[in-house]
């Protein structure tokens, strides 16, 4: 199934050679481009794209804001934040909107491609990089209470919670508690629903914030 992708970003080069680049890939096709927020938001509802790849300093609406927009459309699309600003508070306002991955302009173009299939199939994109930050900016912040939402999940699903929040993959937690890949993504599948969590980044963010790795 072919992945329909918008492209929002202000630079009329960086939009073309996006669209040059996710064109090598027969699975992708980007069916618009949007130079602001407003437009993609726009865009967005009028295309119904499946992956938005967003970029967040824009004139008008930013990034930011138009991703928290974005997602609340009735057909929903995952959004891909790629920006130059590799810094905190970007990575963290951008997650907390909603997005579903984010990626540096100075990545790899393969990753580019791989961040579009992975967000597009209802996974997330989360770095180590980006996982180290929450670690360190839970790690430094006041202590949060603990969520009541921790005691809706099973021994099992605390367990794979814990090792999404460490930044392990599927085929990893896979591993680490002898079950099979498949097992593993349903076992997330039901602690999102549970948690009513979009995706594994929020599942990361909750893990944090709920006091479960303190647990």
């Amino acid at each position: 199934m072919t992945i329909r992708v918008l492209i929002a970003d202000d630079q009329p080069l960086v939009r073309a050679g996006l669209r040059t680049l996710l064109g090598t890939d027969a699975g992708i096709d980007v069916i618009g481009e949007a130079a602001t927020g407003a437009t993609a938001i726009a865009e967005s509802a009028r295309l119904v794209p499946d992956v938005v790849v967003m970029d967040i300093r824009m004139p008008g609406t930013d990034g930011i804001h138009a991703t928290a927009q974005v997602v609340r459309q009735a057909a929903a699309p995952r959004v891909l934040v790629l920006t130059t600003y590799d810094t905190d508070e970007y990575v963290f306002d951008a997650l907390a909107a909603g997005a579903s991955g984010f990626l540096v302009k100075d990545a790899r173009p393969e990753d580019l491609i791989d961040g579009v299939r992975v967000v597009a199939a209802g996974d997330a994109l989360l770095a180590p990089s980006v996982t180290r930050r929450l670690i360190r900016l839970f790690a430094e912040g006041a202590e949060r209470p603990r969520d009541l939402r921790l005691d809706t999940l099973t021994a099992r699903e605390r367990d794979v919670l814990v090792l999404v929040a460490r930044g392990m993959s599927n085929a990893e937690i896979g591993i680490e508690l002898h079950v099979s890949g498949n097992t593993v993504k349903t076992h997330i599948a039901h602690l999102l629903t549970k948690l009513g969590l979009r995706d594994r980044v929020h599942a990361v963010i909750f893990a944090y914030e709920s006091g479960l790795l303190r647990d």
